[in-house]
């Protein structure tokens, strides 16, 4: 009992006095999303705020999002950590593989615009950032809009188009049947306006045997153009970091698919890459991580 003691005076002791942490709750299309505001002892209304998206079937508090949240705390820079739905009322965790599924990825455009709404409303200079397919939805978010009211967004191993070509390809290795007849199955439904039809499918995102609708289902196999990161990036006019993984086994082609870009930008793109670190910037990595996006907004602002 007595450790349990020191480790909470410990962690008092590690934050900083005046700096603060609490949950924040906003209604999305009649559904609860959460999220984590972390401010610095030093908030103040020109403190930068980062909107932050994870990554696929995950949540504000895993690992690499509360790391590199807290680090940037640490360098008087406040983050707004949210959770996607998903199409659940209140989601705190990974998503149970148990609950059906009913989402689709304009569902993670909207929340992303409505959290940056809020995130508007309590600071001045407010960034995107996006983890792995959350890279890819902040992407999208930002491409959507001729002026997204944001400074500039950070995409940490985003998801790239080939990553989704591969992941379709290894559906029947993965799942043992082949994708296409469902693939089929579930567009016809959405071209004849029965979307919301169910589906019992071998396989769906990371989820043995699930039960799908057919959006969800097209929304995620099917090849669409927004699969390809680097070019909606092109099509923005705010400034991007794009931040690679040398060890990235998830996505490995982040640094091939975004020189190009960056090379041609005008330094509108940068792309860095973090040594020796996996997708997930574990560890010590979400310090890196917090340096290379605090001299980003440095630049920036």
């Amino acid at each position: 009992m007595r450790w349990l003691v020191v480790a909470a005076v410990l962690l008092l002791l590690a934050r900083p006095a005046g700096a603060s942490e609490q949950e924040l709750e906003l209604s999305v299309n009649g559904r609860t999303t959460l999220a984590t505001l972390r401010t610095p002892a030093s908030m103040g209304p020109d403190t930068p705020l980062v909107v932050m998206t994870h990554g696929t079937l995950a949540h504000k508090d895993m690992e690499i999002i509360q790391g590199v949240s807290k680090a940037l705390e640490q360098r008087g820079i406040a983050s707004l950590a949210h959770t996607l739905s998903l199409g659940v009322d209140h989601r705190r965790s990974m998503y149970d593989c148990a609950v059906r599924h009913d989402y689709v990825t304009a569902d993670a455009v909207t929340e992303i615009a409505a959290w940056v709404a809020k995130s508007r409303s309590m600071a001045r200079f407010v960034f995107t950032f996006g983890h792995s397919r959350g890279g890819n939805q902040v992407a999208r978010y930002l491409a959507a809009s001729e002026a997204p009211p944001v400074i500039g967004a950070v995409l940490l191993a985003p998801a790239t188009a080939r990553a989704e070509a591969d992941l379709r390809a290894s559906y029947g290795r993965t799942y043992g049947k082949p994708l296409e007849p469902f693939l089929e199955q579930a567009t016809k439904a959405v071209t004849s306006g029965r979307g919301g039809e169910w589906m019992d499918v071998p396989g769906f995102i990371y989820c043995r045997n699930a039960v799908v609708t057919a959006r969800a289902f097209a929304s995620f196999y099917g090849a669409d153009v927004g699969q390809d990161t680097a070019a909606l990036v092109a099509r923005t006019k705010v400034p991007v970091l794009v931040i690679a993984a040398t060890r990235d086994a998830v996505v490995p082609d982040v640094t091939a698919s975004f020189a190009p870009l960056a090379d041609s930008s005008g330094g509108r793109v940068q792309l860095d890459r973090i040594e020796d670190a996996d997708h997930f910037f574990r560890d010590l990595f979400s310090e890196d991580v917090a340096d290379r996006i605090a001299e980003f907004i440095k630049q920036t602002r």
